[in-house]
């Protein structure tokens, strides 16, 4: 499908920080081929249209000229913007949510992905119902104290979103709820479980696939990854690891999206500890991780209550200046690695067993006979330095982190 992108620049400013990002996003929409860009230079956002009526009768005779059937504009359009532009220009028009849901739409798989999407859908298109059902008007007749003509279908058709939000609702609870369950039993078995996040396309499921002799989709595209992946990793001097991979995070991510897909984001939250990949040929490195870090600390996630390991992914694109490399060099909690070539994969692996062992200290517990359940878990997860029977119980000598702790105190 012939597109063409239509980026404000409003005020000599551009709307995102990165100004290619939103090309990357509509190559990762099937179908789509971007047949040209355009700039458009506002001093001001109209209300109504987002744009002036000169630059509107531009867009509409290149688009005509090119043939364009798909309209991309990256900007966040209200109902009535987007109403009147695409009644304007005769074309079909996606916003940059829009965009990121279509890609969404493409990418979910599995059942809880697909609810999500759904859901995050119907949020954004109950607003725009205004938009679908301006015809109604020729269609329907009314009383005038019953209401204009076509209310009662927006109405009935906003009942009949809003029923299916409750429903989609409840089924991602369930989902919650199976989650949790989930989780229980795996805290009641030795296993830590290392959440993998990042900027999208940082390399994330690539770092995934070696790290856990995987093969599933890495492309150099944003939002490859929609649904959560986990699997158990083999790292030196530590056992029993579980790697999970998420979506990624993006710049100006509508809140109703981050709301859809916090099912699949609280995987983070109730990690033990946190890879964040960070895509260091990336200009702006610095930005996207200002981005995930505000994500994170709005999923109640900050460096000072879970250990963060930062892996600097594409070494291979890039080469670190002087400067750069004594800033990564005078970080504990960075490893640089290219995912592509395997440069500082072994180096990671080595960090993760670190991280996991360097928060370890020593403490000493009772366990009554009745505990057993409990001491075998302390056991199987390699915690116990010694201990010792006593009249009633069990005297055991720990080595163990906080999360361990914490997973001991649910158990009892």
């Amino acid at each position: 499908m012939l597109t063409c992108i239509v980026r404000p620049i409003i005020n000599k400013k551009f709307i995102n920080f990165d100004v290619t990002e939103f090309t990357k996003l509509s190559e990762a929409l099937p179908g789509v081929v971007v047949e040209l860009e355009l700039d458009v230079n506002l001093k001001k956002v109209d209300p109504s249209k987002l744009l002036g009526s000169g630059k509107i009768s531009d867009i509409k005779t290149i688009i005509n000229q090119k043939k364009i059937k798909l309209l991309l504009v990256d900007f966040e359009l209200t109902p009535i913007q987007q109403r009147n532009l695409e009644k304007e220009l005769n074309i079909k028009i996606l916003d940059r949510t829009g965009l990121i849901l279509e890609i969404f739409s493409a990418r979910a798989l599995s059942r809880e992905g697909v609810l999500q999407v759904e859901l995050a859908h119907l949020n954004y298109n109950k607003s725009r119902l205004v938009r679908s059902w301006t015809h109604l008007e020729r269609q329907r007749g009314g009383m005038g104290f019953l209401g204009g003509p076509g209310e009662t279908q927006i109405e009935a058709d906003k009942r009949a979103i809003n029923l299916r939000i409750s429903q989609i609702k409840n089924q991602l609870s369930k989902v919650v709820k199976t989650r949790k369950i989930h989780r229980f039993s795996r805290d009641k078995i030795p296993f830590y479980t290392i959440a993998l996040v990042g900027y999208t396309n940082s390399g994330k499921s690539s770092i995934y696939n070696i790290l856990t002799n995987s093969s599933e989709l890495s492309k150099d595209m944003l939002f490859a990854t929609l649904d959560p992946k986990m699997k158990i990793i083999d790292l030196p001097f530590t056992n029993n690891i579980i790697l999970s991979d998420t979506v990624g995070f993006i710049s100006n991510l509508p809140t109703h999206l981050v709301e859809s897909f916090k099912a699949t984001l609280e995987e983070v939250f109730y990690a033990d500890y946190v890879l964040h990949v960070r895509d260091i040929s990336s200009t702006d490195f610095q930005n996207q991780s200002i981005i995930v870090y505000e994500i994170l600390e709005e999923l109640g996630i900050t460096k000072f209550n879970k250990p963060i390991l930062e892996v600097w992914n594409k070494k291979d694109l890039f080469d670190l200046s002087f400067s750069e490399m004594s800033q990564y060099e005078n970080k504990k909690n960075v490893v640089l690695v290219s995912a592509k070539t395997g440069e500082g994969i072994e180096e990671l692996k080595k960090k993760i067993s670190e991280l996991v062992n360097s928060s370890k200290f020593n403490e000493n517990i009772f366990l009554p006979f009745t505990k057993n359940k409990i001491r075998s878990w302390l056991f199987n997860k390699k915690l116990v330095l010694k201990e010792k029977i006593v009249d009633d119980g069990f005297l055991i000598s720990v080595f163990w982190n906080e999360q361990d702790k914490n997973k001991y105190l649910k158990l009892i």
